[in-house]
Formats: C-alpha cells, sequence, structure tokens
C-alpha cells in the first residue's frame, strides 16, 4: 500500500517527468539561466535527467519506508546542478531573474528532503 512517503514521491516524481517531457516537447526560450549547464550536455540531456529522476521516483514510491530513498536522492539529485546554474547566471550577471528561479527550485526541494526523514505512521491493524 502507498502510504505517505510514497505519495510524495509519486507526485514529485510525476512533476518532475513533466519538466523533462516539457524540455523535450517545448523547451524553454529563455536559456540564459542554464548557461551553466548547457556548458555541460545539451538541454536533451538534462531532460531525459529529470524523466529518469521521476521514474526512480515513481518506481521508489511503492517501496518500503527505508528502500524508498533512492527516489528521493534521484528527487534532488537532478534539481541540484539546475538551481546551481540559476544561482551561478545571477551572480556572473547573465541572467538578473536567476535568484528568483534558484529560490523556487530550492523551496520546492525543502519538502522532498524533510519527508526523507518522517517516518511513516503506523498501520492500524485491522479487528
Amino acid at each position: 500500500m502507498l502510504g505517505r512517503r510514497g505519495a510524495i514521491l509519486s507526485c514529485y516524481g510525476f512533476v518532475w517527468l513533466l519538466v523533462g517531457w516539457g524540455q523535450i516537447v517545448q523547451p524553454q526560450p529563455d536559456r540564459r539561466g542554464l548557461a551553466l549547464l548547457l556548458s555541460w550536455a545539451p538541454l536533451q540531456v538534462w531532460a531525459w535527467g529529470w524523466i529518469v529522476a521521476g521514474l526512480i521516483a515513481l518506481l521508489c514510491a511503492w517501496l518500503p519506508q527505508g528502500r524508498d530513498a533512492p527516489g528521493f536522492v534521484a528527487l534532488v539529485v537532478i534539481v541540484v546542478p539546475w538551481m546551481t546554474s540559476y544561482l551561478a547566471s545571477w551572480i556572473l550577471g547573465g541572467y538578473p531573474r536567476g535568484w528568483a528561479a534558484a529560490a523556487v527550485w530550492a523551496a520546492i526541494t525543502v519538502p522532498i528532503m524533510v519527508v526523507l526523514g518522517w517516518q511513516e505512521p503506523p498501520r492500524s491493524k485491522r479487528a
């Protein structure tokens, strides 16, 4: 049965799939904030990274607590370079709104790390 941790993994995993798919079918037009990322790999590669992270989270959502950790890690791992690129673009002056994008991605990621530390509540026993 899907618990609370699994529900969070499922929701975030689905959103990560959408982010990745969106970058493939209709890439964002203003890529100044992603300049650092794009110097390492093309946007298509990063998009597939989002999709893979989302799939890992969706698969781990059905695992028991303790074995679901890779899902949480995958969700965070793809966001960190994305967030860092936006922050670097703002610091270096290439994208004035980079701070806002970095802050939004950081705020989106914090609940993932909080839930990773949560314990699933015990299931009620049936009479």
